[in-house]
């Protein structure tokens, strides 16, 4: 008895609801068009369609429709607002190459292991870009407003570096200055890359912008395109962070021709131990100094000295612990979808990006080997010895750099640890490739 009430209950619900929708129609329809036009808004009666119809409405909105129809006149719309039509080759094949690219990404980051914390978030955030329809790199897509957000703005790269100046330990730098040389070494990569930027027909300052991918610094590389190349940031932004992720891929086999067996089993001596003061004082000393050369570094600098200023006080530390942990790893997620909004098709498969890509694969190579023969020759000259191999953490690839050279020193001789030695001159590079960007900023002022 109880299921007939309800059953007769939804029946009458069902017929008032029609009762109420055809007069609703039948209402709107009775207005004129003139009316709803002083209104402003324009109203559109309701059509009635057949199923097959329904069914056709319901095809042209599905992604399939949309990679197998290539004259659909679908238009690609970046996060400024700026739309483009996007051609046969973008809307079909070149998405389904990104797609297959991401899922590259994915398994280097989850099978491999390379790097996780960057390649995640920016293969998914290029999965998300080739999505189609959907035109979420578009000013009020999710993408869009996490790039406006803080890429756009420089934003971003600042809160990493001041996460990074939390995170990092400048002991042992201040234990042995003279691995400096080494971080400045690396950033011959920068400097190489901008002359060959040049010889492949780029104007000097969309080649200073792209020369930073050469110290693998993906905040600064950020940072200074934003200046100079606005126009090539995502590109930039990409590689320099592919490249950092892939730094276990790339270096080793760089250090590995550059030098012998016997060198790369040199072991080093122990560290002196550096006193709390000398860690408290040294970003001061740093920022001081970047505010009377180069003031144009002093955003990146600034950043990166706070954060390390505060974990070394060693009276904050809860604003020391938040930027170790949960503001680098916030940003880092934003920062990553923002760039993998990059790796859509229209944007990605292009000769420019491309050209970047290949420039920038070269300058970190160039600054690589430049760190592990320049660590050879103070080498030969140092009454202490040096694994040539912490050379190649020279560039700003920070920590990742120094993880690699302590493997590579402890696959040629079991128990052999390069970590803390390699730190040297990879916090090196991180204040390098700062100063190199503000050397460069400063000449285009």
């Amino acid at each position: 008895m109880k299921v007939k009430q309800i059953f007769l209950a939804l029946l009458f619900v069902c017929a008032f609801m029609t009762t109420a929708i055809q007069a609703s129609s039948q209402e709107h329809q009775a207005v004129p068009a003139t009316a709803t036009a002083e209104e402003g808004s324009v109203k559109h009666a309701y059509q009635p369609k057949s199923l097959s119809q329904l069914a056709v409405s319901f095809w042209e909105t599905t992604g399939l429709r949309a990679i197998f129809d290539t004259d659909d006149g679908e238009m690609a719309i970046d996060p400024s607002g700026k739309s483009k039509p996007m051609s046969a080759f973008e809307s079909s094949l070149g998405r389904i190459i990104m797609i297959l690219i991401v899922f590259i990404l994915f398994y280097l980051a989850i099978a491999k292991g390379f790097e996780p914390l960057l390649l995640i978030p920016i293969a998914f955030g290029g999965l998300l870009a080739n999505i189609p329809l959907a035109h979420m790199t578009g000013p009020h897509g999710m993408l869009g407003v996490i790039y406006n957000m803080g890429i756009a703005n420089e934003f971003f790269p600042l809160l990493i570096f001041m996460g990074v100046g939390a995170m990092t330990d400048f002991g042992p730098l201040l234990a042995n200055p003279k691995t400096a040389l080494l971080g400045g070494a690396a950033q011959f990569g920068i400097f190489g890359s901008l002359v060959g930027a040049v010889a492949l027909g780029f104007d000097l300052q969309s080649a200073s912008a792209i020369s930073i991918i050469g110290g693998a610094d993906g905040p600064t590389s950020i940072f200074i395109a934003n200046r100079l190349a606005p126009e090539m940031l995502g590109a930039i932004a990409v590689a320099a962070y592919s490249y950092m992720a892939l730094v276990p891929v790339i270096q080793p086999p760089i250090m590995k021709l550059l030098t012998t067996e016997e060198e790369r089993k040199i072991q080093m001596g122990i560290q002196r131990k550096v006193h709390s003061r000398e860690k408290l004082i040294f970003p001061i000393v740093v920022l001081m100094l970047s505010i009377l050369i180069l003031p144009e570094s002093t955003p990146l600098i600034g950043a990166f000295a706070f954060g390390n200023f505060a974990k070394e006080s060693g009276v904050v530390d809860r604003l020391s612990d938040t930027m170790q942990n949960a503001l680098i790893n916030t940003v880092t997620i934003f920062l990553g979808l923002g760039v993998g909004s990059k790796l859509a098709a229209d944007k990605f498969l292009v000769i420019e990006s491309l050209g970047i890509m290949i420039i920038g694969l070269l300058a970190f190579s160039a600054g690589t080997a430049m760190g592990v023969i320049m660590a050879k020759i103070m080498n030969k000259f140092s009454k202490e010895p040096i694994n040539p191999l912490i050379g190649a953490a020279g560039v700003s690839a920070v920590p990742m750099a120094a993880r690699v050279v302590s493997k590579v020193g402890s696959d040629a001789k079991p128990g052999n640890i390069l970590l803390m030695h390699a730190m040297g001159p990879n916090v090196a590079g991180v204040i390098g490739s700062a100063v190199a960007a503000g050397v460069l900023l400063s000449i285009f002022k």
